[in-house]
């Protein structure tokens, strides 16, 4: 291909004057060859495409109609019709294709290159100064011009070809072309092309048709195992059961005959010598024989589909009061496509004593669907049940719990297991025991009403000494009452009634409707107690302690608020002890490992001694307690309260999602700071703030930058770890007010969870950070203050002796961890509790399951 010289470009576009000679002019013109040769072969290759396009797309449209078997279908006369046809299409686009290609010029070259380039720089270089020649003035400016231009130049790069020729093409007939030749690549068969060269020697059709029979295997779908093509076998092979086999003869009818021993439920056509295609299902190993000129045995080895396995991992357990929960495992060699679980009662490993002793009555199971992964595979997995069967007449009984899955071939894998207990709620108020315990037994059988009945009635006899509640004895006497309105026997509905008002009496009695602090941290005790003597499960004492803490902290917290900054301190040189939160924490853990090891007795002491403590104890306020708050203690208050806020809003914004999805129905189930669907973030609105939640979530944003922005301690390593979580967090919300403004609600309740655990992370490094300033761990807002006996010795239940400032505790820094496991154990818990609820939308049960992935 001829280059174009630069050299030789000067005063081919003017012949007024020669230009005066400029160094950096020729080299900027001397630098064009390279730009200028791949211009002009992007030109040739832009003209070779427009003008011959149509050659090479009736060739892969014949090679494709060729690979796919299109010679077979076709006679001779025909198949020399379309040979010809495409013959003469190509000589014809190759004829038109030469008429219309043409080289490009030189010239062309350089004014398509020019083109590219602000104010044609190539054409100035090579023009002339036409007027003021001679005037000195006027050549500066030109060489001025000339030296701008030159700079432009030797920038110059060659433009990219223009292949589309979508205007030559408007019904993109290429494109078609080039996809059914990838196709026949791929699908076809591209040795079919070489079968023309028989065809124009002369040779026989039958030559050119192909193979005489063809045959595929396809396993079940459910399989996931691909087709099988039989002609491409030639020995023994495998397939899974209920393969379907089909085969298909060509050629002179009744040459070929097929024969099969595979499956024992199809009979061969009576005529097998006039049929042309077979189809049946691999239910058994054998052979299938093609008989004839070209035929083919293959041996056929049956895969046997495998039977589910399923099996309970554990024993069923109590993970919050009143739900059951179960942890199963399942697995199949394809995959498992659902599940049961059926519990029934196990009468005969009841205690048959009391009211128990008579047979019962006949009562269905139980029967609870076993969820499945969301996505993923099925062939081997595990799952949690988690499910409430406190008021089921099967709670606390012996129970036989059946396990059921199912696989695409319809086979069933069982496990069947016997639990001594149905976790559910348990009483430990001895009056509510009771009540539970004629409620059990009218449920076990009606014939127990008249004993329930007597029994009732003894309980009540002196209500004033054992009734704290009017309600909950006016239940237990109506329950009273319909028992012994039956003549010989009361009626299912009359049962179901009293079994309702009984267990409403219980709850009463045992939850109570305590107000105030005391009394609940009382009541808490007493159940603890209670719970030791009867001998309670690990779990149920867990549940309980956690429940004592939970009081314990709300008596805590009412003395704090009680305890006015001005009054009079407590006497500080009688016999007094303090004792910080960490102490009081680490009594609870030590009581609860007692109970763990079995020293109940110890245990019941320690909880008697840390009763009394509760009891005296006052709070006092700490060093500078009157004065103003330190800036470290004040930025952690207005974390908490950005945090709660987050909360809040996180929790509206959950509930907008089942709005979307559940009109009307809005989630009233309590969150986890055991709020009723509140939602309310301090300071932030809530249900009723008019603003939208994404208005909501950035003014969180500003506030939270304004607190990392004043964040004490930001020079010390501890504080600069605490701004980059805090900054995290504002990222977060960040993306969670532009999710929220686009609608988009389970993108941002990610993004919140996020920034409600990039604030923690915040707040937990601040706290490490001004623990180290201060050279001591902070106890909090004040300490507990209780106020001993004075003949009683300077020691905790712990056995340790008071310092010297009459303090109690050693110097070990007890991190109050056990409230967040607490807290987690719980969301954990009602996170699984939802996911197995399928009434509820898939929305929802997405992101639950994304929620548990994460755990």
């Amino acid at each position: 291909m001829p280059i174009v010289d630069p050299s030789s470009l000067k005063g081919t576009m003017s012949e007024r004057t020669k230009p005066s000679s400029d160094p950096s002019i020729d080299a900027a013109l001397s630098g064009l060859k390279r730009p200028l040769w791949w211009t002009r072969l992007g030109m040739v290759a832009e003209r070779f495409v427009q003008s011959f396009w149509p050659v090479w797309t009736i060739a892969m449209v014949a090679i494709s109609a060729f690979a796919f078997g299109i010679g077979a279908v076709l006679g001779v006369e025909a198949l020399w019709v379309l040979i010809l046809a495409i013959t003469g299409g190509l000589v014809w686009s190759i004829v038109s294709g030469l008429g219309q290609f043409r080289m490009p010029t030189p010239e062309e070259t350089l004014d398509r290159l020019d083109r590219t380039m602000p104010g044609r720089p190539i054409a100035a270089l090579i023009d002339t100064q036409a007027i003021g020649a001679g005037d000195a003035a006027s050549q500066s400016v030109w060489q001025a011009h000339l030296r701008a231009m030159a700079a432009r130049v030797a920038n110059a790069h060659a433009p990219e070809p223009n292949l589309r020729i979508s205007g030559r093409d408007p019904y993109a007939l290429r494109i078609v072309a080039v996809t059914a030749f990838v196709m026949a690549v791929l699908f076809g068969g591209i040795w079919r092309v070489s079968d023309l060269g028989d065809v124009i020697a002369g040779a026989p059709v039958g030559a050119i048709t192909g193979p005489s029979w063809e045959g595929w295997v396809e396993p079940p779908l459910y399989t996931g195992k691909p087709s099988l093509y039989l002609n491409d076998l030639t020995g023994p092979f495998e397939a899974p059961a209920g393969s379907a086999i089909t085969l298909r003869l060509y050629g002179e009818v009744g040459s070929l005959s097929v024969s099969q021993t595979i499956d024992a439920d199809t009979e061969m056509p009576a005529q097998a010598a006039n049929a042309t295609a077979y189809e049946f299902l691999l239910t058994r190993s054998g052979e299938v024989v093609i008989a004839g000129e070209g035929g083919r045995t293959w041996q056929i080895e049956m895969l046997a589909d495998q039977p589910p396995v399923v099996s309970l991992e554990g024993d069923l357990s109590s993970v919050a009061p009143g739900q059951m929960q179960m942890e199963f495992n399942a697995s199949d060699d394809n995959a498992v496509i659902g599940g049961q679980a059926r519990i029934a009662l196990d009468a005969a490993a009841a205690d048959r004593r009391h009211g128990l002793a008579i047979p019962p009555e006949p009562r269905d199971a139980i029967v609870l669907d076993l969820p499945t992964p969301f996505s993923g595979s099925r062939a081997e997995f595990s799952e949690i049940v988690v499910e409430d069967l406190s008021e089921h007449p099967f709670a606390n009984l012996p129970v036989t719990l059946t396990l059921t899955v199912d696989d695409h071939a319809g086979q069933t894998g069982v496990s069947v297991v016997s639990a001594p207990r149905l976790p559910a709620l348990r009483f430990f108020n001895p009056l509510a025991n009771s009540l539970i315990e004629q409620r059990r037994d009218l449920l076990w059988s009606r014939d127990n009403a008249d004993r329930a009945a007597m029994i009732l009635r003894a309980v009540t006899h002196r209500p004033e000494a054992i009734f704290d509640d009017d309600g909950a004895y006016l239940m237990v006497r109506t329950a009273i009452r319909r028992l012994e309105s039956g003549v010989d026997s009361i009626s299912a509905e009359t049962r179901d009634q009293v079994a309702a008002l009984l267990w409403n009496a219980a709850i009463v009695i045992e939850e109570g409707d305590l107000s105030d602090a005391l009394e609940q941290l009382r009541r808490a005790q007493d159940r603890l107690s209670e719970a030791m003597r009867q001998g309670a499960s690990d779990d149920e004492i867990a549940q309980l302690m956690d429940e004592l803490r939970e009081a314990m902290d709300d008596y805590m917290q009412q003395l704090a608020e009680n305890a006015e900054p001005g009054e009079d301190q407590p006497d500080q040189s009688g016999e007094t002890m303090e004792m910080t939160q960490n102490d009081l924490d680490e009594m609870l853990r030590r009581i609860e490992e007692l109970m763990q090891q079995g020293r109940m007795a110890e245990a019941q002491q320690m909880l008697d001694a840390l009763r009394e403590m509760m009891e005296n104890m006052q709070i006092t306020q700490g060093e500078g307690g009157d004065g103003p708050r330190s800036p470290g203690q004040q930025a952690m208050d207005d974390l908490q309260d950005t945090l709660r806020g987050q909360q809040g809003l996180s929790d509206e914004s959950f509930r907008e999602l089942q709005e979307q999805f559940s009109p009307g129905q809005r989630s009233d189930e309590p969150n986890d700071d055991g709020q009723q669907g509140q939602g309310q973030a301090q300071g932030q609105g809530g249900e009723n703030d008019e603003r939208s939640l994404a208005e909501q979530q950035e003014d969180l944003r500003r506030q939270l930058e304004e607190q990392a922005d004043d964040l004490p301690g930001q020079n010390t390593e501890g504080g600069q770890a605490a701004r980059r979580s805090l900054d995290d967090a504002e990222r977060a919300m960040d993306r969670a007010a532009e999710a929220l403004e686009r609608g988009d609600i389970a993108d941002a309740l990610d993004s919140q969870s996020e920034a409600m655990e990039a604030m923690r992370d915040g707040m937990s490094e601040l706290g490490r950070a001004l623990a180290e300033a201060d050279g001591q761990d902070q106890p909090g807002q004040g300490q507990a203050d209780g106020t001993m006996p004075p003949d009683r010795p300077l020691e905790d239940p712990l056995g340790r002796q008071a310092g010297n400032a009459g303090s109690l505790g050693s110097d070990e820094n007890f991190e109050q961890r056990e409230e967040a496991f607490r807290r987690a154990r719980d969301l954990l818990d009602e996170i699984r509790r939802r996911s197995a609820d399928q009434d509820r939308p898939n929305i929802e049960l997405e992101y639950l399951r994304r929620l548990l992935d994460q755990f």
